[in-house]
């Protein structure tokens, strides 16, 4: 199966990545799409590491796993391939950046065009069988994912990561606030969403005053 990251991200992990539990990983996800019906497609596992280098990432938007249903899941959290009709977290997401910004770039759905700006949409669980969320949660992709967070926490400065929900929120022990902006707020899902914990938490005009400040191009969200 293709299990490639792009090399500038895997030049970027390298050392960093615990071989036995790769390897552990590798082995069950050929298992999985053999027998199962698994998302995303094997060629966009990686997706999200494909649009810009580690060093140009200015943001980090953490989902829990991809979207069970078929046709959904390309490789971005949140993200849903053209032509798909939004899920109810995604269509909460890009509501509330309409209320912040006015015009939206990412009218579809398909929030590649936010990648392609330096903002990394990842999974912390980057694969899932058919209609069975949270499947894939023992295969080791969270020592995967962690590594990536430690990474770039190391790696760079004045990154805003954008933790959503308490799934996300456990990985605010691998950031280092001081040199990094944490955003925090309830999950877009409507569960979230209708008890007030999501709409007008204002992280996507926050985000362009902080990257602002520090002198970076702001998201066309």
């Amino acid at each position: 199966m293709n299990f490639e990251l792009h090399p500038d991200w895997e030049d970027f992990l390298k050392g960093s990545l615990d071989k036995e539990n790769m390897a552990r990983l590798k082995a069950s996800l050929k298992k999985e799409y053999r027998d199962h019906n698994c998302f995303p497609p094997e060629n966009k596992i990686f997706a999200a590491f494909d649009y810009f280098p580690p060093e140009e990432v200015k943001v980090v938007i953490l989902g829990q796993d991809p979207y069970h249903g078929r046709g959904q899941a390309h490789g971005l959290a949140f993200s849903v391939n053209e032509g798909v009709t939004n899920p109810p977290s995604l269509r909460n997401i890009l509501k509330e950046v309409h209320a912040q910004e006015g015009e939206i770039h990412a009218q579809s759905g398909c929030l590649i065009p936010w990648s392609k700006q330096g903002v990394l949409l990842l999974n912390t669980i980057l694969t899932v069988r058919e209609g069975q969320p949270g499947s894939h949660e023992k295969l080791g992709w969270q020592q995967f994912t962690d590594t990536v967070i430690q990474r770039v926490n190391d790696a760079a400065e004045g990154v805003i990561f954008m933790l959503w929900g308490g799934h996300a929120r456990k990985k605010k022990k691998l950031i280092d606030s001081d040199r990094h902006n944490i955003l925090e707020s309830g999950h877009p899902s409507p569960l979230s969403a209708n008890r007030g914990l999501w709409f007008g938490n204002d992280h996507f005009s926050q985000a362009n005053e902080l990257l602002k400040a520090r002198g970076k191009v702001p998201i066309d969200w």
